[in-house]
Protein backbone atom coordinates (compact mmCIF):
# COMPACT_ATOMS: atom_id res chain seq x y z
CA UNK A 1 0.00 0.00 0.00
CA UNK A 2 2.88 2.57 -0.25
CA UNK A 3 1.49 3.55 -3.33
CA UNK A 4 -1.19 5.00 -1.70
CA UNK A 5 0.40 6.76 0.74
CA UNK A 6 2.57 8.03 -1.45
CA UNK A 7 -0.75 9.16 -3.72
CA UNK A 8 -2.03 11.05 -0.20
CA UNK A 9 1.12 12.01 1.70
CA UNK A 10 3.67 12.05 -1.59
CA UNK A 11 5.33 14.86 -3.48
CA UNK A 12 4.79 14.18 -6.75
CA UNK A 13 2.07 15.50 -9.19
CA UNK A 14 -0.55 12.83 -8.92
CA UNK A 15 -0.91 13.77 -5.05
CA UNK A 16 -0.57 17.81 -6.15
CA UNK A 17 -3.51 17.18 -8.51
CA UNK A 18 -5.16 14.75 -6.67
CA UNK A 19 -5.21 16.80 -3.22
CA UNK A 20 -6.55 19.57 -5.29
CA UNK A 21 -9.38 18.07 -6.63
CA UNK A 22 -10.36 16.37 -3.50
CA UNK A 23 -10.22 20.07 -1.19
CA UNK A 24 -12.31 21.94 -4.29
CA UNK A 25 -14.81 18.78 -4.30
CA UNK A 26 -15.56 18.98 -0.77
CA UNK A 27 -15.79 22.79 -0.17
CA UNK A 28 -17.89 23.20 -3.08
CA UNK A 29 -20.16 20.81 -1.66
CA UNK A 30 -19.79 22.47 1.97
CA UNK A 31 -20.79 25.63 0.01
CA UNK A 32 -24.33 24.17 -1.06
CA UNK A 33 -25.04 24.66 2.85
CA UNK A 34 -26.73 27.36 3.95
CA UNK A 35 -27.41 29.43 7.67
CA UNK A 36 -30.19 31.84 7.91
CA UNK A 37 -30.32 31.71 4.39
CA UNK A 38 -26.38 32.75 3.97
CA UNK A 39 -23.43 30.51 2.51
CA UNK A 40 -19.83 31.21 2.85
CA UNK A 41 -19.66 29.65 -1.10
CA UNK A 42 -16.68 28.89 -3.01
CA UNK A 43 -14.92 29.94 0.49
CA UNK A 44 -15.31 26.47 1.96
CA UNK A 45 -12.86 25.13 -0.53
CA UNK A 46 -10.46 28.05 1.52
CA UNK A 47 -11.57 25.85 4.96
CA UNK A 48 -11.00 22.57 3.58
CA UNK A 49 -7.55 23.45 2.06
CA UNK A 50 -6.67 24.88 5.61
CA UNK A 51 -7.62 20.77 7.27
CA UNK A 52 -6.19 19.19 4.69
CA UNK A 53 -2.95 21.16 5.02
CA UNK A 54 -3.22 21.26 8.74
CA UNK A 55 -3.42 17.16 8.84
CA UNK A 56 0.21 17.09 6.52
CA UNK A 57 -1.40 16.72 2.99
CA UNK A 58 0.23 19.82 1.26
CA UNK A 59 2.12 19.86 -2.09
CA UNK A 60 5.06 21.04 -3.33
CA UNK A 61 5.79 24.96 -3.19
CA UNK A 62 6.31 25.72 -6.54
CA UNK A 63 3.57 23.48 -7.59
CA UNK A 64 1.51 25.36 -4.97
CA UNK A 65 2.50 29.16 -5.61
CA UNK A 66 1.73 28.37 -9.18
CA UNK A 67 -1.85 26.88 -9.31
CA UNK A 68 -1.98 29.88 -6.99
CA UNK A 69 -0.82 32.40 -8.95
CA UNK A 70 -2.52 31.13 -12.04
CA UNK A 71 -5.72 30.67 -10.57
CA UNK A 72 -5.80 34.24 -8.99
CA UNK A 73 -5.20 35.32 -13.24
CA UNK A 74 -8.14 33.17 -14.47
CA UNK A 75 -10.72 34.88 -12.07
CA UNK A 76 -9.68 38.19 -11.85
CA UNK A 77 -9.46 38.22 -15.95
CA UNK A 78 -12.94 36.86 -16.22
CA UNK A 79 -14.64 39.13 -13.39
CA UNK A 80 -12.71 42.21 -15.50
CA UNK A 81 -14.47 40.20 -18.84
CA UNK A 82 -18.08 41.03 -17.04
CA UNK A 83 -17.99 43.91 -15.58
CA UNK A 84 -15.89 45.96 -18.50
CA UNK A 85 -18.88 46.58 -20.84
CA UNK A 86 -20.49 48.22 -18.31
CA UNK A 87 -17.75 49.77 -16.27
CA UNK A 88 -17.73 53.32 -17.86
CA UNK A 89 -20.79 54.13 -18.59
CA UNK A 90 -21.37 52.92 -14.81
CA UNK A 91 -20.73 56.36 -13.77
CA UNK A 92 -23.35 58.03 -15.98
CA UNK A 93 -26.84 58.53 -14.34
CA UNK A 94 -25.96 59.00 -10.68
CA UNK A 95 -23.29 56.61 -10.68
CA UNK A 96 -20.93 59.13 -9.82
CA UNK A 97 -22.37 59.65 -6.13
CA UNK A 98 -22.78 55.55 -5.78
CA UNK A 99 -18.97 55.29 -6.64
CA UNK A 100 -18.06 58.13 -4.65
CA UNK A 101 -19.82 56.63 -2.09
CA UNK A 102 -18.31 52.93 -2.34
CA UNK A 103 -14.59 54.92 -2.55
CA UNK A 104 -15.86 56.00 1.21
CA UNK A 105 -16.09 52.56 2.34
CA UNK A 106 -13.01 51.23 0.77
CA UNK A 107 -10.92 53.51 2.33
CA UNK A 108 -12.71 53.72 5.53
CA UNK A 109 -11.97 50.09 5.74
CA UNK A 110 -8.06 50.29 5.31
CA UNK A 111 -8.27 53.13 7.69
CA UNK A 112 -9.73 51.51 10.40
CA UNK A 113 -7.39 48.56 10.02
CA UNK A 114 -4.59 50.95 10.09
CA UNK A 115 -6.24 52.30 13.58
CA UNK A 116 -6.01 48.57 15.29
CA UNK A 117 -2.89 47.98 14.16
CA UNK A 118 -1.73 50.99 15.93
CA UNK A 119 -3.68 50.61 18.79
CA UNK A 120 -3.54 46.97 19.32
CA UNK A 121 0.62 46.48 18.08
CA UNK A 122 -0.68 43.12 15.80
CA UNK A 123 1.35 43.22 12.54
CA UNK A 124 0.69 45.74 9.75
CA UNK A 125 0.76 42.11 7.40
CA UNK A 126 -1.23 40.45 9.16
CA UNK A 127 -4.04 43.08 9.48
CA UNK A 128 -3.78 43.60 5.85
CA UNK A 129 -5.52 40.04 5.44
CA UNK A 130 -7.73 40.35 8.49
CA UNK A 131 -8.96 43.57 6.72
CA UNK A 132 -9.13 41.46 3.11
CA UNK A 133 -11.27 38.53 4.95
CA UNK A 134 -13.14 41.40 6.91
CA UNK A 135 -14.53 42.79 3.25
CA UNK A 136 -14.60 39.52 1.71
CA UNK A 137 -12.33 40.48 -1.13
CA UNK A 138 -10.40 37.41 -2.16
CA UNK A 139 -8.42 39.70 -5.19
CA UNK A 140 -7.37 41.86 -2.57
CA UNK A 141 -5.42 39.13 -0.92
CA UNK A 142 -3.96 37.70 -3.94
CA UNK A 143 -2.36 41.18 -4.18
CA UNK A 144 -1.33 41.32 -0.85
CA UNK A 145 0.20 38.19 -0.88
CA UNK A 146 2.05 38.87 -4.10
CA UNK A 147 3.22 42.20 -3.23
CA UNK A 148 4.83 40.71 0.10
CA UNK A 149 6.46 38.15 -1.97
CA UNK A 150 8.15 40.71 -4.65
CA UNK A 151 8.96 43.56 -1.99
CA UNK A 152 10.59 40.65 0.69
CA UNK A 153 12.71 39.56 -2.30
CA UNK A 154 13.70 43.00 -3.07
CA UNK A 155 14.55 43.25 0.53
CA UNK A 156 16.26 40.08 1.16
CA UNK A 157 16.55 37.67 -2.31
CA UNK A 158 17.16 34.63 0.25
CA UNK A 159 13.25 35.33 0.64
CA UNK A 160 12.32 36.01 -2.87
CA UNK A 161 8.84 34.37 -3.54
CA UNK A 162 8.11 33.38 0.14
CA UNK A 163 4.73 34.72 1.70
CA UNK A 164 4.02 35.28 5.47
CA UNK A 165 1.58 32.95 6.58
CA UNK A 166 -0.09 35.21 9.10
CA UNK A 167 -1.42 37.00 5.71
CA UNK A 168 -3.89 33.73 4.58
CA UNK A 169 -4.73 33.31 8.61
CA UNK A 170 -5.98 36.97 8.97
CA UNK A 171 -8.46 36.28 5.87
CA UNK A 172 -9.74 32.91 6.44
CA UNK A 173 -10.15 33.91 10.42
CA UNK A 174 -12.08 37.29 9.66
CA UNK A 175 -14.09 36.00 6.62
CA UNK A 176 -16.65 33.95 8.17
CA UNK A 177 -18.06 36.89 10.16
CA UNK A 178 -17.22 39.27 7.32
CA UNK A 179 -19.86 37.72 5.03
CA UNK A 180 -22.06 37.61 8.02
CA UNK A 181 -21.21 41.24 9.00
CA UNK A 182 -21.86 42.69 5.41
CA UNK A 183 -25.74 41.15 5.72
CA UNK A 184 -26.29 41.79 9.60
CA UNK A 185 -25.31 45.54 8.73
CA UNK A 186 -27.67 45.90 6.07
CA UNK A 187 -30.42 44.59 8.55
CA UNK A 188 -29.22 47.01 11.33
CA UNK A 189 -29.26 50.21 9.55
CA UNK A 190 -32.68 50.09 8.71
CA UNK A 191 -33.39 49.86 12.44
CA UNK A 192 -30.86 52.23 13.11
CA UNK A 193 -31.97 55.28 10.76
CA UNK A 194 -35.83 54.29 11.49
CA UNK A 195 -36.47 53.34 8.24
CA UNK A 196 -39.88 51.99 7.21
CA UNK A 197 -40.12 50.13 4.60
CA UNK A 198 -43.73 50.89 3.03
CA UNK A 199 -42.19 54.37 3.32
CA UNK A 200 -39.44 53.14 1.01
CA UNK A 201 -41.82 51.49 -1.27
CA UNK A 202 -43.99 54.79 -1.93
CA UNK A 203 -40.13 57.06 -2.47
CA UNK A 204 -39.34 54.08 -4.92
CA UNK A 205 -42.23 54.29 -6.81
CA UNK A 206 -42.37 57.94 -6.67
CA UNK A 207 -38.88 57.73 -8.54
CA UNK A 208 -39.63 55.24 -10.37
CA UNK A 209 -42.82 57.24 -11.87
CA UNK A 210 -40.71 60.62 -11.86
CA UNK A 211 -38.03 58.67 -14.23
CA UNK A 212 -40.84 57.38 -16.19
CA UNK A 213 -41.81 60.86 -16.59
CA UNK A 214 -38.75 61.80 -18.40
CA UNK A 215 -39.08 60.23 -21.01
CA UNK A 216 -42.82 60.12 -23.23
CA UNK A 217 -44.12 59.05 -26.12
CA UNK A 218 -46.89 61.41 -27.79
CA UNK A 219 -48.71 60.93 -30.79
CA UNK A 220 -49.25 64.22 -33.16
CA UNK A 221 -50.60 64.63 -36.66
CA UNK A 222 -49.08 67.36 -38.61
CA UNK A 223 -50.72 70.16 -39.35
CA UNK A 224 -47.73 72.88 -39.55
CA UNK A 225 -48.16 73.77 -43.61
CA UNK A 226 -43.76 75.30 -43.10
CA UNK A 227 -43.05 71.38 -42.02
CA UNK A 228 -45.44 69.76 -45.55
CA UNK A 229 -42.37 68.33 -47.85
CA UNK A 230 -39.47 69.09 -45.41
CA UNK A 231 -37.21 66.01 -44.22
CA UNK A 232 -37.16 64.74 -40.68
CA UNK A 233 -33.43 66.12 -40.20
CA UNK A 234 -34.91 69.37 -41.51
CA UNK A 235 -37.65 69.26 -39.46
CA UNK A 236 -34.96 68.68 -35.85
CA UNK A 237 -32.77 71.92 -37.71
CA UNK A 238 -36.17 73.95 -37.49
CA UNK A 239 -37.41 72.59 -34.26
CA UNK A 240 -33.70 72.22 -31.98
CA UNK A 241 -35.43 70.28 -28.91
CA UNK A 242 -34.41 66.94 -27.78
CA UNK A 243 -37.16 64.68 -29.59
CA UNK A 244 -37.08 61.04 -31.82
CA UNK A 245 -39.68 60.40 -34.50
CA UNK A 246 -39.65 56.22 -34.05
CA UNK A 247 -42.81 55.86 -36.32
CA UNK A 248 -44.85 57.38 -39.44
CA UNK A 249 -48.24 56.29 -40.37
CA UNK A 250 -49.13 57.86 -43.93
CA UNK A 251 -52.74 58.54 -44.79
CA UNK A 252 -53.44 55.55 -45.86
CA UNK A 253 -52.48 53.54 -42.66
CA UNK A 254 -48.85 52.38 -43.92
CA UNK A 255 -46.31 52.70 -40.98
CA UNK A 256 -42.60 53.70 -42.06
CA UNK A 257 -39.44 53.64 -39.89
CA UNK A 258 -38.65 57.13 -40.58
CA UNK A 259 -34.69 58.42 -41.52
CA UNK A 260 -33.60 61.48 -41.77
CA UNK A 261 -34.03 61.88 -45.60
CA UNK A 262 -37.50 61.12 -45.24
CA UNK A 263 -40.18 63.39 -46.09
CA UNK A 264 -43.22 64.75 -44.12
CA UNK A 265 -46.72 64.90 -45.45
CA UNK A 266 -49.53 66.47 -43.99
CA UNK A 267 -52.04 64.64 -42.23
CA UNK A 268 -49.35 62.47 -41.06
CA UNK A 269 -48.96 60.77 -37.95
CA UNK A 270 -46.06 60.70 -35.86
CA UNK A 271 -45.22 58.64 -33.11
CA UNK A 272 -42.70 60.91 -30.85
CA UNK A 273 -40.62 60.13 -28.05
CA UNK A 274 -39.33 63.07 -25.78
CA UNK A 275 -39.06 63.98 -22.79
CA UNK A 276 -42.25 65.90 -20.38
CA UNK A 277 -40.85 69.54 -20.60
CA UNK A 278 -40.61 69.20 -24.25
CA UNK A 279 -44.19 67.54 -24.68
CA UNK A 280 -45.90 71.06 -25.28
CA UNK A 281 -43.24 72.62 -27.73
CA UNK A 282 -42.67 69.42 -29.99
CA UNK A 283 -46.78 69.52 -30.51
CA UNK A 284 -47.40 72.31 -30.93
CA UNK A 285 -44.59 72.79 -33.73
CA UNK A 286 -45.85 70.00 -35.24
CA UNK A 287 -49.43 70.13 -35.37
CA UNK A 288 -51.96 69.01 -33.20
CA UNK A 289 -51.71 66.17 -30.59
CA UNK A 290 -53.59 62.55 -31.13
CA UNK A 291 -55.38 60.39 -28.52
CA UNK A 292 -53.10 57.40 -29.61
CA UNK A 293 -51.68 55.31 -26.97
CA UNK A 294 -49.16 52.27 -27.50
CA UNK A 295 -51.63 50.03 -27.70
CA UNK A 296 -53.27 51.90 -30.78
CA UNK A 297 -49.82 51.86 -32.42
CA UNK A 298 -49.07 48.40 -31.66
CA UNK A 299 -52.16 47.24 -33.76
CA UNK A 300 -51.27 49.60 -36.98
CA UNK A 301 -47.56 47.83 -36.28
CA UNK A 302 -48.61 44.55 -37.18
CA UNK A 303 -46.96 44.75 -40.25
CA UNK A 304 -43.41 45.31 -37.82
CA UNK A 305 -41.89 42.99 -36.20
CA UNK A 306 -39.66 42.89 -33.24
CA UNK A 307 -36.17 40.39 -33.42
CA UNK A 308 -33.03 40.30 -31.74
CA UNK A 309 -29.97 39.45 -33.78
CA UNK A 310 -26.88 38.65 -32.44
CA UNK A 311 -23.01 40.00 -33.78
CA UNK A 312 -21.23 37.24 -34.83
CA UNK A 313 -19.58 38.83 -37.90
CA UNK A 314 -15.94 40.22 -36.58
CA UNK A 315 -15.79 42.44 -39.78
CA UNK A 316 -18.78 44.17 -37.91
CA UNK A 317 -17.48 44.68 -34.69
CA UNK A 318 -15.55 47.87 -34.19
CA UNK A 319 -18.13 49.75 -36.61
CA UNK A 320 -20.66 52.27 -35.55
CA UNK A 321 -24.50 52.29 -35.91
CA UNK A 322 -23.93 54.73 -38.01
CA UNK A 323 -21.24 53.80 -40.13
CA UNK A 324 -23.65 50.63 -40.91
CA UNK A 325 -26.62 53.02 -41.46
CA UNK A 326 -29.30 50.21 -40.06
CA UNK A 327 -31.91 52.91 -40.44
CA UNK A 328 -31.01 54.09 -43.98
CA UNK A 329 -30.38 50.98 -46.27
CA UNK A 330 -32.10 48.53 -43.99
CA UNK A 331 -35.01 50.50 -43.34
CA UNK A 332 -34.93 49.24 -39.32
CA UNK A 333 -34.83 51.02 -36.44
CA UNK A 334 -32.26 49.67 -33.16
CA UNK A 335 -34.14 50.21 -29.81
CA UNK A 336 -31.34 48.14 -27.53
CA UNK A 337 -28.07 46.85 -27.45
CA UNK A 338 -27.00 43.99 -24.93
CA UNK A 339 -23.79 43.08 -24.15
CA UNK A 340 -22.45 40.99 -21.27
CA UNK A 341 -26.07 41.64 -19.95
CA UNK A 342 -25.72 45.30 -19.44
CA UNK A 343 -27.89 47.19 -21.94
CA UNK A 344 -26.58 49.88 -23.91
CA UNK A 345 -28.18 53.34 -25.36
CA UNK A 346 -28.44 52.64 -29.17
CA UNK A 347 -26.69 55.81 -29.85
CA UNK A 348 -25.63 56.12 -33.65
CA UNK A 349 -21.41 56.35 -32.33
CA UNK A 350 -22.13 53.29 -30.54
CA UNK A 351 -19.68 50.78 -31.24
CA UNK A 352 -20.97 46.91 -32.10
CA UNK A 353 -18.98 44.46 -30.55
CA UNK A 354 -18.65 40.53 -31.48
CA UNK A 355 -21.15 38.87 -29.64
CA UNK A 356 -23.81 41.89 -29.03
CA UNK A 357 -27.15 41.36 -28.78
CA UNK A 358 -29.33 43.93 -30.98
CA UNK A 359 -32.91 44.65 -30.74
CA UNK A 360 -34.73 45.63 -34.07
CA UNK A 361 -37.83 46.87 -35.07
CA UNK A 362 -38.70 46.59 -38.80
CA UNK A 363 -40.36 44.58 -41.30
CA UNK A 364 -39.67 40.90 -41.99
CA UNK A 365 -37.72 41.34 -45.26
CA UNK A 366 -35.49 44.14 -43.84
CA UNK A 367 -34.49 42.67 -41.05
CA UNK A 368 -33.73 39.46 -42.35
CA UNK A 369 -31.28 41.46 -44.67
CA UNK A 370 -29.84 42.81 -41.47
CA UNK A 371 -29.44 39.74 -39.85
CA UNK A 372 -27.47 38.58 -42.75
CA UNK A 373 -25.15 41.24 -42.68
CA UNK A 374 -24.27 41.18 -38.40
CA UNK A 375 -24.18 37.22 -38.77
CA UNK A 376 -26.87 35.60 -36.78
CA UNK A 377 -24.85 32.47 -36.12
CA UNK A 378 -25.54 31.45 -32.46
CA UNK A 379 -23.42 28.68 -33.24
CA UNK A 380 -20.44 31.03 -32.91
CA UNK A 381 -20.68 31.95 -30.18
CA UNK A 382 -20.33 28.75 -28.69
CA UNK A 383 -16.56 29.12 -30.18
CA UNK A 384 -14.18 30.27 -27.39
CA UNK A 385 -11.92 33.07 -28.69
CA UNK A 386 -8.80 31.77 -26.52
CA UNK A 387 -6.39 33.67 -28.47
CA UNK A 388 -8.34 37.31 -27.00
CA UNK A 389 -8.48 35.30 -23.65
CA UNK A 390 -4.91 34.72 -23.51
CA UNK A 391 -3.39 37.42 -25.26
CA UNK A 392 -5.35 39.55 -22.75
CA UNK A 393 -4.10 37.45 -20.06
CA UNK A 394 -0.44 38.30 -21.07
CA UNK A 395 -0.77 41.38 -21.89
CA UNK A 396 -1.83 41.87 -18.00
CA UNK A 397 1.18 39.81 -16.73
CA UNK A 398 3.28 42.38 -18.59
CA UNK A 399 0.94 45.19 -17.72
CA UNK A 400 1.27 44.47 -13.71
CA UNK A 401 4.73 44.07 -13.79
CA UNK A 402 5.34 47.44 -15.10
CA UNK A 403 7.05 49.41 -11.50
CA UNK A 404 5.15 52.56 -10.65
CA UNK A 405 7.06 54.85 -8.05
CA UNK A 406 4.78 56.48 -5.46
CA UNK A 407 6.48 59.65 -3.32
CA UNK A 408 6.62 58.47 -0.07
CA UNK A 409 6.58 55.07 -1.15
CA UNK A 410 9.78 52.80 -0.25
CA UNK A 411 9.27 50.78 -2.86
CA UNK A 412 7.91 50.98 -6.43
CA UNK A 413 4.28 49.78 -6.72
CA UNK A 414 3.28 47.15 -9.09
CA UNK A 415 -0.49 46.74 -10.05
CA UNK A 416 0.65 42.78 -9.86
CA UNK A 417 -1.20 39.53 -11.28
CA UNK A 418 -4.42 40.34 -9.77
CA UNK A 419 -4.46 44.33 -10.78
CA UNK A 420 -2.61 43.92 -14.04
CA UNK A 421 -5.35 41.38 -15.65
CA UNK A 422 -7.98 42.85 -14.68
CA UNK A 423 -7.64 46.08 -15.62
CA UNK A 424 -6.53 44.87 -18.59
CA UNK A 425 -9.43 42.74 -19.03
CA UNK A 426 -11.77 45.91 -18.70
CA UNK A 427 -10.17 47.83 -21.37
CA UNK A 428 -10.06 44.96 -23.83
CA UNK A 429 -13.72 43.96 -23.25
CA UNK A 430 -14.71 48.11 -24.17
CA UNK A 431 -12.12 48.77 -26.29
CA UNK A 432 -10.59 45.54 -27.80
CA UNK A 433 -12.30 45.86 -30.80
CA UNK A 434 -10.31 49.09 -32.46
CA UNK A 435 -7.26 46.23 -32.32
CA UNK A 436 -9.40 43.65 -34.07
CA UNK A 437 -9.71 41.48 -30.51
CA UNK A 438 -12.12 39.40 -29.77
CA UNK A 439 -13.21 38.38 -26.03
CA UNK A 440 -16.01 37.52 -26.27
CA UNK A 441 -17.17 34.45 -23.94
CA UNK A 442 -20.67 33.01 -23.29
CA UNK A 443 -21.82 33.86 -19.08
CA UNK A 444 -21.53 30.33 -18.77
CA UNK A 445 -17.83 29.94 -20.19
CA UNK A 446 -17.12 33.28 -18.18
CA UNK A 447 -18.80 31.55 -14.86
CA UNK A 448 -16.36 28.29 -15.41
CA UNK A 449 -13.24 30.25 -16.03
CA UNK A 450 -14.13 32.30 -12.70
CA UNK A 451 -15.02 29.35 -10.59
CA UNK A 452 -12.30 27.01 -11.45
CA UNK A 453 -10.05 30.38 -11.19
CA UNK A 454 -11.28 31.26 -7.54
CA UNK A 455 -11.28 27.30 -6.37
CA UNK A 456 -7.61 26.66 -7.19
CA UNK A 457 -6.76 29.97 -5.77
CA UNK A 458 -8.41 29.21 -2.62
CA UNK A 459 -7.51 25.77 -2.41
CA UNK A 460 -3.58 26.92 -2.50
CA UNK A 461 -3.98 29.56 0.01
CA UNK A 462 -5.54 27.21 2.49
CA UNK A 463 -2.87 24.39 1.15
CA UNK A 464 -0.25 26.66 2.23
CA UNK A 465 -1.72 28.43 5.91
CA UNK A 466 -2.98 25.43 6.96
CA UNK A 467 -0.02 24.24 8.63
CA UNK A 468 0.52 26.47 11.44
CA UNK A 469 -3.53 27.70 11.41
CA UNK A 470 -4.57 25.69 15.07
CA UNK A 471 -1.91 26.95 16.76
CA UNK A 472 -2.55 30.90 15.96
CA UNK A 473 -5.44 30.83 16.24
CA UNK A 474 -4.84 29.39 19.80
CA UNK A 475 -1.81 30.79 21.04
CA UNK A 476 -1.12 33.05 19.01
CA UNK A 477 -4.25 35.50 19.21
CA UNK A 478 -5.97 34.96 16.52
CA UNK A 479 -9.47 35.29 18.26
CA UNK A 480 -8.78 38.66 18.38
CA UNK A 481 -8.37 38.67 14.82
CA UNK A 482 -12.24 37.99 14.74
CA UNK A 483 -13.14 40.98 16.80
CA UNK A 484 -10.76 43.28 14.45
CA UNK A 485 -12.65 41.72 11.40
CA UNK A 486 -15.72 42.66 12.79
CA UNK A 487 -14.93 46.55 13.37
CA UNK A 488 -13.35 46.89 9.82
CA UNK A 489 -16.49 44.87 8.45
CA UNK A 490 -19.58 46.86 10.28
CA UNK A 491 -18.11 50.40 11.42
CA UNK A 492 -17.13 51.63 7.88
CA UNK A 493 -20.55 50.68 5.80
CA UNK A 494 -22.70 51.98 8.90
CA UNK A 495 -20.75 55.26 8.09
CA UNK A 496 -20.81 54.85 4.61
CA UNK A 497 -24.79 54.62 5.00
CA UNK A 498 -24.96 57.25 6.95
CA UNK A 499 -23.45 59.16 4.19
CA UNK A 500 -25.58 57.96 1.66
CA UNK A 501 -28.72 58.27 3.77
CA UNK A 502 -28.52 62.03 4.90
CA UNK A 503 -25.69 63.27 2.33
CA UNK A 504 -27.42 61.56 -0.96
CA UNK A 505 -30.28 61.07 0.60
CA UNK A 506 -30.43 57.64 -1.13
CA UNK A 507 -33.26 54.99 -0.21
CA UNK A 508 -32.50 51.95 1.31
CA UNK A 509 -32.44 49.31 -1.67
CA UNK A 510 -30.12 51.48 -3.16
CA UNK A 511 -28.07 51.17 -0.20
CA UNK A 512 -28.11 47.80 -0.01
CA UNK A 513 -26.54 47.55 -3.48
CA UNK A 514 -23.73 50.13 -2.56
CA UNK A 515 -22.83 47.97 0.97
CA UNK A 516 -22.64 44.85 -0.97
CA UNK A 517 -21.05 46.18 -4.09
CA UNK A 518 -18.37 47.92 -1.85
CA UNK A 519 -17.74 44.64 -0.37
CA UNK A 520 -17.69 42.84 -3.59
CA UNK A 521 -20.05 40.54 -1.78
CA UNK A 522 -22.26 38.20 -3.73
CA UNK A 523 -23.61 36.84 -0.39
CA UNK A 524 -25.28 39.95 0.80
CA UNK A 525 -26.55 40.92 -2.71
CA UNK A 526 -28.35 37.61 -2.37
CA UNK A 527 -29.77 38.65 0.65
CA UNK A 528 -30.96 41.80 -0.85
CA UNK A 529 -32.52 40.72 -3.70
CA UNK A 530 -34.77 38.21 -1.53
CA UNK A 531 -36.07 41.30 0.56
CA UNK A 532 -36.36 43.96 -1.95
CA UNK A 533 -39.63 44.23 -4.24
CA UNK A 534 -37.60 45.51 -7.06
CA UNK A 535 -33.96 45.62 -8.62
CA UNK A 536 -32.35 48.70 -7.41
CA UNK A 537 -30.14 47.32 -5.06
CA UNK A 538 -28.92 45.10 -8.30
CA UNK A 539 -28.34 48.33 -10.38
CA UNK A 540 -25.96 49.94 -7.34
CA UNK A 541 -24.52 46.83 -6.76
CA UNK A 542 -23.26 46.80 -10.54
CA UNK A 543 -22.62 50.05 -10.94
CA UNK A 544 -19.86 50.27 -8.09
CA UNK A 545 -18.67 46.61 -8.03
CA UNK A 546 -15.68 47.19 -10.71
CA UNK A 547 -14.61 50.40 -9.02
CA UNK A 548 -14.70 48.58 -5.66
CA UNK A 549 -13.02 45.72 -7.29
CA UNK A 550 -10.12 47.76 -8.55
CA UNK A 551 -9.93 50.13 -5.10
CA UNK A 552 -9.78 47.50 -3.17
CA UNK A 553 -6.62 45.29 -5.27
CA UNK A 554 -4.70 48.81 -5.39
CA UNK A 555 -5.33 49.49 -1.57
CA UNK A 556 -4.14 45.60 -0.81
CA UNK A 557 -1.28 46.38 -2.15
CA UNK A 558 -0.24 50.24 -0.94
CA UNK A 559 -0.92 49.10 2.30
CA UNK A 560 1.38 45.85 1.77
CA UNK A 561 3.96 48.60 0.85
CA UNK A 562 3.49 50.53 3.87
CA UNK A 563 4.00 47.41 6.27
CA UNK A 564 7.64 46.35 4.60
Amino acid sequence: MTWLETLFFGNNIAHAVLILSLVVTIGVLLGRIKFGGVSLGVTWVLFVGIVFGHYKMGIDDTIIQFVKEFGLILFVFSVGLQVGPGFFSSFKKGGVSLNVLATIIVFLSCAFAYIIHLLSGTSMVTMVGVLFGAVTNTPGLGAAQQTYADTIGSINPALAGTVDDSIAMGYAVAYPLGVVGITLSIVFIKFLFGMKIERENEHARAEEADNAKSAVKISVEVRNEALVGKTIETMHELLDKDYVVSRLCRADGKIEIPTGRTEVRGGDKLLIITDEQNRESVTAFIGEALDMDSQAWKKLDEQLVSRKIVITREHVSGKTLEQLRVRSVFGVNVTRVTRAGVDLVAAGDLALQFGDRVIVVGSEENIDSLARVLGNSVKDLRHPNLMGIFLGIAVGVIFGSIPFTIPGMPQAIKLGLAGGPLIIAILISSFGYKFKVVTYTTQSANMMLREIGISLFLAAVGLSAGEGFIDTIVNGGGYLWVMYGVVITVLPLIIGAAIGRFGYKLNYYTLMGVMAGSCTNPSALAYSNSVSPNNRQAISYATVYPLSMFLRVLTAQIMMLIAL
